[in-house]
């Protein structure tokens, strides 16, 4: 975390960028920066293409922040929205989604229907998963935590983490299968 950033707590940079504090705004920036970057780089290989893609979704941040109510972390809500961002430079620069290795070789129609989802489709899918086994497959594809880390997190075991992202990759299959097949 760069230095100076630490030093405010989430709530006086969110203060203070509503007041248009350019000083709290650039502190946001760089205490969230590096998370942000980690993120678009899972996605993308191109650092000029996650450069474009955070840059973007902290225009987003700073134009939303009035919005953000401190019910839940001030990171996530800002994980989200670049990852909205992400979402939308995916679909203005289109290319199959391998995520989480959903698609099998050997079923052409499956692998069809995959090549036509965006992100933000599989998300929309990924709500539909049980409580429990959503948050270990977000913190776990979405935000690059290692199974160790969404462990300590939450408060569970290596293997319980295995076994929700296991659960999720099988339900997600089938809620393709059932939503997207029909449509390729």
């Amino acid at each position: 975390m760069p230095r100076g950033a630490e030093q405010h707590s989430d709530e006086e940079l969110v203060k203070g960028c509503l007041k248009n504090s350019r000083y709290e705004q650039e502190m946001l920036y760089r205490k969230y920066f590096a998370g942000m970057m980690r993120m678009c780089m899972r996605y993308t290989q191109d650092r000029d293409a996650a450069m474009e893609i955070v840059n973007m979704g902290f225009l987003r941040v700073f134009k939303k922040l009035h919005t953000f109510s401190f019910s839940g972390s001030l990171e996530g809500w800002i994980r989200r929205l670049v990852f909205h961002s992400l979402s939308d430079y995916f679909q203005k620069n289109p290319r199959p989604v391998h995520f989480l290795d959903l698609e099998e070789r050997d079923a052409p129609a499956r692998e069809n229907a995959l090549n036509k989802l965006y992100l933000e489709d599989i998300l929309k899918l990924a709500d539909l998963l049980p409580d429990a086994t959503r948050e270990v497959f977000y913190l776990y594809a979405i935000e690059g935590y290692s199974h160790v880390e969404i462990a300590e997190k939450i408060n569970i075991s290596v293997g319980t983490s295995k076994w929700h992202l296991s659960n999720a990759r099988q339900r997600l299959k089938q809620l393709i299968r059932i939503h997207y097949n029909h449509a390729g």
